[in-house]
């Protein structure tokens, strides 16, 4: 079974802090006596399901030009269904990884259940952040781990943002990056869902810091 793991953008997608939304226009249309329509879009690029880039914090960060094709095609997949106990997540998941043993895990996703609540304005006034010791974390026990997704808008929680500042700069560091892909659709999935593959389609844009993504994950029936 495939499922998407992505939203569709409209004029209804939440974004971090209510600010910049998308804004969809027809500059032609077929209902007002056009030959086609022809719709333009302005929109901040971090927007729905999204790619963080290194970029996005590093002037020397790395954009969509330095990863290939392979890179966004993940078979090891680690899924973790955490209970957060605060607004910026930490214990609650490092105790959950404490107990897993690295198999070559080369992606993390983690559901909050935030997801769930996409519709109100709690999801982006009042999301679940990330700290930036998980980034260590994984470095040191999870090494092959390349991606961080979540179904949270931001790793930065809108609560605390200096703190999401710090954690934006651990895991966008040029020398090792954990990419993040925030504001993943997972509210198909749950504890017992276990992923054949992932799959992650960026928008690409160049000179970029952060990208729209299409996300796929097969999953074992």
């Amino acid at each position: 079974m495939t499922k998407f793991l992505s939203y569709i953008l409209d004029e209804n997608t939440p974004t971090y802090g209510n600010r910049d939304k998308i804004l969809l226009k027809k500059r032609s249309s077929i209902l007002n006596g056009d030959i086609a329509n022809n719709t333009y879009i302005s929109t901040t690029l971090h927007i729905g399901t999204h790619i963080d880039m290194p970029y996005h914090f590093y002037e020397n960060g790395q954009t969509i030009v330095d990863f290939d094709a392979s890179f966004w095609i993940f078979d090891n997949v680690l899924f973790i269904d955490v209970q957060p106990r605060n607004l910026v997540i930490e214990n609650e998941l490092l105790s959950r990884l404490d107990d897993i043993e690295d198999i070559g895990y080369d992606i993390l996703i983690v559901k909050t259940g935030i997801c769930d609540l996409r519709d109100k304005d709690i999801f982006w006034s009042q999301n679940y952040g990330f700290s930036p010791k998980i980034y260590n974390y994984l470095s040191n026990r999870f090494p092959n781990i390349r991606v961080f997704g979540f179904d949270s808008i931001s790793v930065s929680s809108f609560s605390n943002r200096a703190l999401g500042r710090e954690s934006h700069k651990a895991f966008l560091n040029p020398n090792k990056p954990i990419l993040l892909l925030e504001d993943m659709d997972l509210r198909s999935v749950g504890e017992y869902t276990k992923f054949k593959e992932i799959i992650i389609s960026p928008l690409r844009v160049a000179k970029c810091d952060g990208l729209p993504c299409a996300v796929l994950g097969k999953i074992y029936d």
